[in-house]
């Protein structure tokens, strides 16, 4: 028999690291507005429209053939060849050896953690950021320390003399991610450069999360560490097959890091998803061989839809706006008045039905700001900035006594 006063003393709950990791502020938005009728959503970053039907069609047809027993660790050979071979048409390297596929680009970003990070290590991460990256070195027991990107006009810009004086001897991890969400910052070659040098002369470990490579404006891929890189440094790259592809709900992503950290790789892999459906690997095979013209559709949507935004926020006086975004999805503008950005995407759910992410979802420096996916059409887009102007009618004080 045991003792029930033993019993009832337990404490059921996860270690206090895990408890103090922050939530989701862009769920709880979410979570406020689902379901609710009438709420036009912009708080997720994904695409407006689902995965083509001739990848679709792929993943079927390997599940009619019984494609759908465990595969090998790292991702099938052809599929790690492939995404090999797509490293050195954009970025100049890339080895099948190096390459691990991960169920998501966040299981890349995980893994990676999981491979570099543990109890006591000082991790430096470029902000505002999402949320799930500052938190994953946390599960493990680091420290981040957060080095803000500054807001302007001319639009978001990093201070590289502020980051190099924050990497200091004793980090171990930076992570950066450009195109950045939320801000759709895309770094220079030139702070890449600087940063990457930097690094080498400590021994800090970049991971750089590259999943918004292909959604830039200015070229056919944003700048890439593995352009100026060797596999000798201590750089691991991430990305999906999420944004780039139209295949977020696949979970499907990888990463490409140092020959001889791929063993360790493979048993993390092991021993948390095993390995990524056999089906799901062969339509991104698929998707990686004929995606290109979908992918130049895309971004030539995106970059509609980004000045469509643009010149309808321009004329909210409200919004503070900086210039339209280099890559990535979103446009991520101050707005007058706002101190607690959570209590107004809640307001602006209850009252005019609009659901748009908190600023301080992305970190204290992102409080007062709002984040638009503007992955949609223009008329969604329109929509949703009468509404906006509509809640800030609502708002008004009433002149009425």
């Amino acid at each position: 028999m045991f003792d029930q006063a033993i019993v009832h003393e337990l404490d059921l709950r996860a270690r206090e690291g895990v408890r103090n990791l922050r939530s989701s502020k862009i769920r709880d938005v979410a979570n406020a507005g689902m379901g609710k009728p009438g709420v036009l959503p912009f708080w997720f970053g994904e695409p407006d429209v689902a995965t083509p039907q001739a990848i679709r069609d792929v993943a079927i047809a390997e599940l009619h053939a019984g494609n759908v027993f465990y595969t090998q660790g790292l991702g099938v050979p052809t599929l790690r060849e492939a995404l090999a071979g797509y490293a050195r048409r954009l970025h100049g390297r890339g080895d099948a050896e190096q390459i691990a596929v991960t169920s998501s680009g966040t299981s890349a970003l995980m893994t990676a953690m999981q491979a570099l990070v543990t109890v006591g290590d000082r991790v430096v991460a470029v902000t505002p950021l999402w949320p799930n990256v500052v938190e994953m070195p946390k599960v493990y027991g680091a420290y981040v320390e957060s080095v803000s990107l500054d807001f302007s006009a001319s639009g978001w810009y990093l201070d590289v003399d502020k980051l190099l004086a924050a990497l200091t001897p004793d980090t171990k991890v930076l992570v950066i991610n450009s195109p950045n969400n939320p801000t759709s910052w895309v770094i220079s070659r030139e702070d890449q450069q600087k940063i990457l040098e930097h690094c080498r002369k400590l021994g800090i470990w970049i991971i750089s999360d590259e999943v918004y490579e292909r959604y830039y404006f200015d070229g056919p891929a944003a700048p890439s560490f593995l352009d100026i890189s060797h596999e000798s440094d201590r750089v691991i790259t991430t990305n999906s097959f999420s944004k780039t592809w139209l295949m977020t709900g696949w979970r499907i992503g990888w990463l490409l890091a140092p020959r001889q950290m791929m063993p360790e790789i493979s048993k993390l892999i092991e021993f948390s998803t095993t390995c990524v459906p056999g089906f799901v690997q062969a339509a991104a095979l698929f998707a990686l061989e004929n995606g290109e013209p979908m992918i130049a559709d895309t971004v030539a949507r995106l970059k509609a839809s980004r000045d469509h935004l643009a010149a309808a926020l321009g004329s909210v006086p409200q919004v503070q706006l900086a210039a339209p975004a280099r890559g990535a999805m979103y446009s991520f503008f101050r707005v007058e008045g706002v101190r607690d950005s959570l209590q107004f995407c809640k307001d602006l759910i209850s009252s005019v039905g609009l659901g748009l992410a908190p600023g301080i979802a992305f970190g204290q420096e992102g409080e007062g700001y709002l984040r638009w996916c503007f992955a949609s059409d223009s008329s969604r887009i329109d929509d949703g900035v009468s509404r906006l102007i509509r809640h800030f009618e609502l708002s008004k004080p009433s002149n009425n006594h």
